[in-house]
């Protein structure tokens, strides 16, 4: 039997099966599925902030915040934490009130429902969350899918949780900072008088969007704090009242990613904003963490007995995503990460095991032809629709909207919004403008502050199509002939960045104004949104605009060739441009780009497929494959005979970048840059500009 069978017998014989092993599928939207046992974060590349998981029996379900978008709190369950099915949105509609209907000059941009609090108890579901200004909301099912019920208590509770606990008491904690308890009526109609206490005093460490558990009969919080940078706090105690010690669970870990544009001059409840506005976008340093570590979630147990978490990561113009991670316990604490590098969490990892296989699914239909007697699940209102004021009946296949009188664009009544999904996507409308009178403007928009648009302007004399941008007052104009128009918006959303385009055939675009930045800001404390809109200037009602296909591209969707598989392949690091190299000493070494040693045949691996995202690198100058011995130091990547210590997960970092976790140590493959020194697999993760030595370039060797 030749040595390589005996090393194939080994790793089969000693590493455990995460799941089946499936082709990895070539996909049109994004799916964290990887379609090989493996799952790549977030879990949705759209916005989904503040989430709240529980399982249920075999199902796990999730909710989170909506702000000021209806229909609102969205339920979605899985069997796997990581493909998610879209059930129902349980808050159909906001309460009366013109500020929820942008009418007498009100708003509620970025407020609305923050931070829910899902639960199960006695057959029965529950979310709980604030509608700011308007009390705490008790939604109620039997079945997730509804119908829903609801009722408020006079009372707000600022990023609450819920605990049903085992004596049948009802106990929510809230607010930041200081932790308050608070008891609930059985009813839930309202709050135990007398009951409220602050449990955990300011100074602990502990923030906001509490998560409240009880585990082995100790009571567990968990918080996201970001101050002076996001992390998640943990508190623990063997009763209510205390004492309770508190520690960090996870930080740092922002997966490489940096903070994206920053609008510092649009914020919570201030105006919305105008042509007149000064904003004053900055980037943020290339280190500068603010609020992007993972923050703001929980944690879930399989019916195996694992744990698992999930929280939040802020991913710039996208705005803030769902993060799935390993909990690992230590010394009674859930921290997030696997042993060996706790506290931070892998990028790509093994999928929950579950017992059951699951396949790569994706949430949402992302284009509509509005063919359908709905509109997709995808879509939401911006602010409380009009009724009878759209409709997908009018003109079968098209929605039309019709043009409400509003002053501009982040007025307009009635727009219709769903997610940019990153890192890139591409959204096209088709729009026919002959039901549109004079005064009225329709077209497709970037929602986001300060906005862009590129719309059909409607004047007494015809029709022009103009790209307005709100950052300095900005537009073009060019005349129309009649008939339909593709407008397109074209998003780089890892750069903040979107582009306009127009066709008048589908077939040839012509781009249209300046890029448009696309900062992320407090006013609509959300990611940046496409929309279409109809409106009139004319303070009256105008005419309507028919709008017939709505598409979304993604160019980066399609990941199954991002894993060199059978290739062979130079790795060059980002810290410093050196590349790796197997040195005569049998350790990994970099040395300088270009230099002979760079371009020997000791400086190319071929990457081997071992199931499950996992790689081994066997040098080609047959020194043998990487790998790890020790605890991982400096020079303890070696050149040895495959075994199970030169396995390692490939981190998908997209455009040809990756990083190498080794599953013997649990930490990345890196060096110090400019150092000199070899490799080691002792690094817990990457900077935000990933020039830290942790993260390689790959490109396949000639």
């Amino acid at each position: 039997m030749s040595a390589r069978m005996v090393v194939a017998r080994l790793l089969l014989a000693t590493l455990p099966a995460w799941g089946p092993v499936q082709a990895l599928a070539a996909a049109t939207t994004w799916m964290a599925d990887n379609g090989n046992g493996t799952y790549t974060n977030p879990l949705f590349h759209d916005e989904f902030s503040d989430p709240d998981i529980i399982r249920v029996g075999d199902w796990f379900y999730m909710t989170g915040t909506t702000m000021h978008a209806v229909p609102g709190l969205p339920v979605l369950r899985s069997r796997d934490l990581v493909n998610w099915q879209f059930l129902v949105y349980a808050m159909p509609d906001f309460p009366a009130g013109p500020e929820y209907r942008l009418e007498q000059g009100l708003d509620v941009y970025g407020q609305g429902i923050w931070a829910p609090s899902l639960r199960y108890h006695d057959g029965v579901f529950h979310i709980f969350a604030n509608i700011n200004g308007r009390g705490l909301q008790v939604l109620r099912a039997t079945n997730p899918a509804g119908p829903w019920t609801r009722t408020a208590m006079d009372r707000n509770l600022h990023d609450l949780s819920v605990l049903f606990d085992d004596d049948g008491r009802v106990w929510a904690v809230f607010d930041y900072n200081e932790v308050r308890l608070v008891e609930l009526e059985p009813d839930l109609s309202g709050v135990v008088q007398g009951s409220e206490r602050v449990i955990i005093p300011a100074g602990n460490g502990m923030g906001e969007g509490h998560h409240f558990y009880k585990v082995d009969g100790r009571y567990y919080i968990i918080s996201a704090n970001y101050a002076p940078v996001g992390r998640m706090q943990a508190a623990r105690a063997e009763r209510l009242d205390g004492p309770w010690e508190t520690v960090a669970i996870s930080a740092s870990e922002t997966s490489g990613t940096q903070r994206g544009w920053w609008e510092d001059g649009v914020g919570q409840r201030t105006p919305v904003p105008t042509g007149a506005t000064a904003f004053s976008m900055h980037k943020p340093g290339p280190n500068e963490m603010g609020a992007v570590p993972l923050h703001q979630g929980g944690i879930v147990q399989l019916p195996n007995g694992d744990w698992w978490g999930f929280s939040m990561m802020d991913l710039k113009s996208v705005g803030r995503t769902t993060f799935l991670s390993p909990v690992t316990w230590h010394q009674g604490w859930p921290y997030f990460g696997i042993a060996g590098n706790l506290g931070r969490s892998p990028r790509t990892w093994f999928k929950p095991d579950v017992g059951v296989a699951t396949g790569p699914h994706a949430t949402y239909v992302r284009s509509d032809d509005f063919s359908g007697p709905r509109l997709a699940a995808v879509w939401q209102w911006n602010h409380e629709p009009v009724p009878g004021k759209w409709s997908l009946a009018d003109k079968p296949g098209s929605l039309r909207l019709h043009a409400l009188p509003a002053r501009d664009f982040l007025w307009a009544r009635n727009t219709l919004t769903q997610r940019v999904i990153g890192p890139e996507s591409v959204a096209t409308a088709v729009l026919d403008p002959s039901g549109m009178r004079p005064g009225d403007i329709a077209g497709l928009g970037l929602l986001n502050m300060p906005a862009a648009w590129l719309g059909v302007v409607r004047g007494a004399d015809g029709a022009v199509l103009r790209w307005y941008a709100q950052h300095g007052d900005r537009r073009v104009e060019v005349s129309l002939p009649p008939g339909r128009l593709h407008l397109r918006a074209s998003g780089d959303y890892e750069d903040d960045l979107a582009r306009f385009s127009y066709s008048l055939d589908g077939e040839h675009y012509q781009a249209i104004g300046e890029p448009v930045r696309l900062p992320y800001q407090l006013k609509t404390f959300q990611g940046t949104r496409y929309a279409l809109f109809a409106f009139s200037t004319t303070g009256g009602e105008g005419g309507h605009a028919d709008f017939e296909d709505f598409r979304v591209d993604e160019p980066l969707a399609d990941r199954s060739r991002n894993i060199p598989f059978g290739q062979v392949v130079s790795l060059s690091n980002l810290g410093d441009g050196s590349v790796a190299r197997a040195h005569p000493l049998g350790v990994l070494q970099p040395v300088a780009a270009g230099s002979a040693e760079a371009t020997a045949v000791g400086a190319r691996f071929r990457v081997h497929d071992r199931g499950r995202g996992r790689v081994a690198l066997e040098a080609l100058d047959g020194s043998g494959f990487l790998t790890v011995v020790g605890i991982g130091l400096s020079a303890d990547v070696r050149l040895l005979p495959e075994s199970v210590d030169s396995l390692f997960v490939w981190q998908d970092l997209l455009r040809g970048k990756c990083m190498l976790l080794s599953l013997k140590t649990g930490r990345y493959l890196g060096i110090v840059p400019g150092s000199g020194e070899p490799y080691a697999a002792d690094r817990p993760g990457a900077h935000p500009d990933r020039r830290d030595g942790s993260v390689l370039r790959w490109t396949v060797a000639p």
